[in-house]
């Protein structure tokens, strides 16, 4: 089935690809030894909110910022009146897909797109893998943390998928408010313990997800480069964080809450990166 969703995207290039794991990572010389005191071992759902191998909180990345960390990392408090405007060419997101199969990671809830999914941005092709879920969002705009956020991730075809991928990934945030129909038709299937479950065909509907989007809507979104929100977070993802704010009730917000936790980074510093706007 292939659908539309109209975004403008920045001049900027596409860097090879954008959003979530993997790419070439900025470390610094800097190299610390961290003595373990016992109350920061982590253990149950706070481990896997944020990274299911996490041992420390240290090592989690929620809880404590990494002091190795690059200077492109995610998430970001986007500050909508210190963004620039975005003069480039329009590109369309166009997906043909299917979803196939919803997973409780423990950690998240994520739904599976079918083999062969393909999404086209700015004249690239990206294999769509997945999306997935945070609660609370992992940005911020204007200093405003939303109750949750979701996450598409789609990996430029040309990447090495295996040693450098990079990635588009596209985040759409979500406050209280009415159902959701796209939410509803996959919220009583998620399996309640760790493990994944096949959907019939046509069970989820993708392109239920943008129905509440008005037209005028449709085109505005933030971009920026960064990288993936959980280990090895890789600084290879080309952000598009739409600006038109969907709904759930908060019944539907509070179930997945309750499935995978608080799995939201923390806001990271921007540094000298540029954050587009149309």
């Amino acid at each position: 089935m292939k659908y539309t969703i109209a975004v403008s995207i920045l001049g900027m290039a596409l860097v090879s690809a954008c959003s979530n794991p993997k790419q070439s990572e900025t470390q610094t010389d800097t190299m610390q030894t961290v003595k373990v005191q016992p109350e920061e071992i982590v253990t149950g759902n706070l481990v896997k909110s944020e990274a299911p191998d996490a041992v420390t909180k240290i090592a989690q990345g929620y809880a404590l910022p990494k002091l190795d960390d690059g200077q492109s990392q995610s998430p970001i408090d986007i500050i909508s009146d210190s963004t620039m405007k975005d003069n480039g060419q329009f590109i369309s997101i166009k997906f043909k897909t299917g979803v196939v199969v919803v997973e409780n990671l423990g950690h998240t809830i994520q739904l599976d797109f079918k083999e062969g999914s393909t999404a086209v941005a700015g004249g690239k092709t990206y294999s769509s893998k997945q999306f997935h879920f945070h609660t609370p969002s992992e940005h911020m705009i204007d200093g405003i943390t939303y109750p949750m956020e979701m996450h598409i991730v789609n990996v430029l075809k040309d990447s090495d998928e295996k040693k450098n991928p990079h990635y588009l990934v596209i985040g759409l945030l979500f406050k209280m408010g009415r159902e959701n129909t796209f939410i509803k038709e996959f919220l009583n299937v998620i399996p309640r313990e760790e493990g994944k479950d096949t959907l019939p065909s046509g069970a989820v509907r993708f392109e239920d997800l943008f129905l509440t989007i008005p037209k005028k809507e449709e085109k505005g979104y933030y971009s920026y480069n960064g990288s993936l929100t959980t280990p090895p977070y890789s600084e290879t993802v080309h952000w598009i964080v739409k600006k038109y704010i969907l709904e759930a009730s908060p019944e539907q917000i509070t179930a997945i809450e309750k499935k995978e936790g608080d799995n939201a980074r923390h806001v990271r510093s921007l540094y000298a990166r540029k954050v587009f706007s149309n």
